[in-house]
């Protein structure tokens, strides 16, 4: 475990053997090996209906010449995010996750590695709530690094392995996880366990009054992208059991997202789309932290410096990514010095081990 984390090294846990099939459910899109929570981490159903979600607000402010657009969100340039408090939520990542709910709102999103070859992918909302997001999964050791720099916001999942609930306890995090606001949660009838959890945005706001409101973590935004930059059709991320990519949509002027081979889905309608893509090259180490099946936790090294590629306009361009550290924002670098500007709209930024590359057509 790095030693910005304010707790002694947990004991790495002993691997157990995996039978063939545990694995191949894993490669699958299960979860097949989940974490430990406590039960009651797992929601009760709640009498309400389904909300119908609400579409996604589209830019209508510019930048000049990079900055954030007044009022908008520091985390897209979508207005409206100014002021506001921010919720990050753990959501599922697996082909038995979507449709997803919710996402086609959230300013940006992570993507992070986690046991088995898996991806989950952390949401942040701000400039606007959907009325449902999921399914909501459980945290990582790696979700307090990377949360560090919004400040203390709001962070919900659906619960937790054991040990690491001291150190979400003393991260400057609100914890509104299922453990703690139970009422803000219900399952989804039609969706199997585990990917049924979903959560109510509003109500888990409502549990933290005193969250931290946006605040600059580093992006700069513009309509227009810079000079330079090579032209793309698709780049692609991948894992042995999972994949993201991006695929230019010249008639939208943003990027498809796909998930997992396939277009991503949503019950809003539609895929989900990215004004801007970072595949951002990190270091990565094994936690310490695991599941009862022999499955690693990687530590993702969001403090640091390293290469990344950005994606906006249908045009790819080689940047240094650099944040020195925990409480510093991360910022996106030209090779001439200056700021890489983003695209206003859903920002992606997929964390990707630097041991692997992505596959650009």
């Amino acid at each position: 475990m790095p030693s910005r984390v304010p707790l002694a090294r947990p004991v790495l846990l002993t691997a157990a053997l995996v039978s063939a099939a545990l694995v191949s459910a894993a490669c699958s899109g299960g979860d097949a090996a989940p974490v430990a929570t406590s039960a009651s981490a797992t929601p009760t159903p709640s009498a309400s209906a389904t909300p119908t979600p609400s579409p996604m607000p589209l830019p209508t402010q510019s930048t000049s010449p990079y900055g954030i657009p007044a009022g908008a969100s520091p985390f897209s340039g979508l207005p409206g995010g100014a002021g506001k408090p921010v919720l990050a939520i753990k959501v599922d990542n697996t082909r038995a996750a979507q449709p997803h709910a919710g996402l086609q709102s959230a300013d940006l999103i992570y993507v992070e590695e986690v046991e088995w070859d898996l991806t989950r992918l952390m949401a942040i909302f701000n400039s606007t709530l959907p009325p449902e997001i999921g399914p909501v999964r459980s945290a990582r050791i790696s979700d307090i690094d990377i949360l560090a720099q919004f400040g203390r916001i709001a962070f919900s999942n659906s619960g937790m392995q054991s040990k690491l609930k001291p150190y979400i306890a003393q991260a400057n995090l609100y914890d509104v996880s299922a453990e703690r606001i139970y009422d803000a949660f219900r399952n989804d009838p039609g969706r199997p366990a585990p990917v049924d959890h979903m959560a109510d945005p509003v109500a888990l706001l409502a549990a933290a009054p005193d969250t931290a409101k946006a605040q600059d973590i580093g992006l700069v935004f513009s309509e227009e992208p810079p000079a330079g930059g090579k032209a793309v059709t698709k780049v692609t991320a991948t894992w042995p059991s999972s994949e993201v990519s991006f695929t230019w949509d010249p008639d939208a002027g943003n990027f498809i997202v796909g998930l997992n081979g396939e277009e991503s889905r949503t019950t809003e309608g539609g895929p989900l789309r990215a004004a801007t893509a970072v595949i951002q090259s990190v270091a990565q180490s094994d936690s310490g932290f695991g599941d009862r099946y022999g499955g690693r936790t990687p530590f993702v090294e969001s403090v640091g410096s390293g290469a990344a590629i950005v994606l906006r306009d249908g045009r790819l361009w080689s940047v240094t990514w650099e944040r020195p550290d925990l409480a510093s924002g991360t910022t996106f670098t030209l090779p001439d010095g200056s700021p890489m500007p983003f695209a206003i709209g859903q920002e992606w930024i997929v964390m990707l081990d630097k041991a692997r590359k992505p596959v650009v057509k």
